[in-house]
């Protein structure tokens, strides 16, 4: 059993916990909204991140970006709290470059850091079967492993950042994917085929991936609630860009899908919806019958 911090209960930070419980840890959670947090049975809930991060072998930081994880870190409460031999593993979307500055931060309270974002969204998140790209010191990592193991397939990818860039390359083969599903389904519905009749055609083919079988159903089954919502996928294609900026790369496919994901969430105001919502902004672009 080990002690381990949870900071940010949302849509994947929810299941994450539950299944640390379930895997027999000592869990303590934080949420700014206190309600989500107390919903977890077998969890304590501290009133502060401070509270839930004093004496915690483990911290887990699942916040909304990398802006909102600066905020706790640097709060002199928590900072107050911080042990030598923690591990601080920051599993949230952020840019490569965050996760970098969190690292050196910490290491001047000798606490190691990794960056571990994940794939898989909610439904990987509750079967704890998440892809989990982890940056940092290989040590660590091995340290961390059996904890990570619980929610998924911990794998290391490099230094520290390196598990960002990874999670950055994952979300645009997504977006980007997402964008070719959509497309395809439109071209059948208006043709006049059946889209479920030609998911399964494809099964096992070159097209088949599982944004093909569970986004482009979605799409045509008009099933759009948030698992992974379109506002966040529009921050990591900006985070994308940014990277691709710093290193001087033209990217134009997902150059292409940010715009579009722009549309979708600050134009037709639908960033609350799933990312499969690209499909609507595709629509809007098309006369309809």
């Amino acid at each position: 059993m080990v002690k381990i911090a949870c900071l940010g209960i949302g849509l994947m930070g929810d299941p994450m916990a539950r299944n640390l419980v379930a895997a027999g840890h000592d869990v303590t959670i934080w949420n700014r909204t206190r309600a989500k947090a107390k919903a977890i049975c077998g969890a304590t809930v501290a009133d502060t991140p401070a509270a839930a991060v004093a004496g915690a072998e483990i911290i887990i930081s699942m916040m909304s970006d990398g802006h909102a994880t600066l905020a706790i870190q640097s709060e002199s409460e928590l900072r107050g709290t911080l042990q030598h031999g923690q591990i601080w593993i920051e599993m949230a979307s952020i840019k490569p470059a965050e996760a970098r500055a969190q690292a050196d931060d910490l290491t001047s309270f000798g606490v190691a850091h990794l960056d571990a974002p994940v794939s898989g969204g909610t439904a990987g998140a509750i079967a704890a079967t998440l892809a989990i790209m982890v940056g940092g010191d290989a040590g660590t990592f091995a340290s961390a492993a059996p904890i990570l193991s619980a929610l998924g397939r911990p794998v290391h990818v490099g230094p520290s950042g390196t598990g960002q860039l990874a999670k950055l390359a994952n979300q645009g083969i997504v977006g980007i994917t997402i964008g070719a599903v959509a497309e395809a389904m439109l071209l059948l519905e208006k043709g006049g085929a059946n889209p479920a009749a030609v998911r399964d055609a494809l099964r096992g083919g070159f097209a088949d991936s599982t944004v093909l079988q569970l986004h482009g159903a979605r799409m045509t089954d008009d099933d759009l609630d948030a698992r992974a919502k379109a506002a966040i996928q529009l921050k990591d294609m900006n985070n994308i860009m940014d990277e691709a900026h710093n290193l001087g790369l033209s990217l134009p496919m997902s150059a292409d899908i940010q715009t579009r994901f722009k549309t979708l969430c600050c134009d037709m105001g639908l960033g609350g919806l799933d990312h499969a919502a690209l499909y609507l902004e595709l629509l809007a672009r098309n006369p309809k019958d």
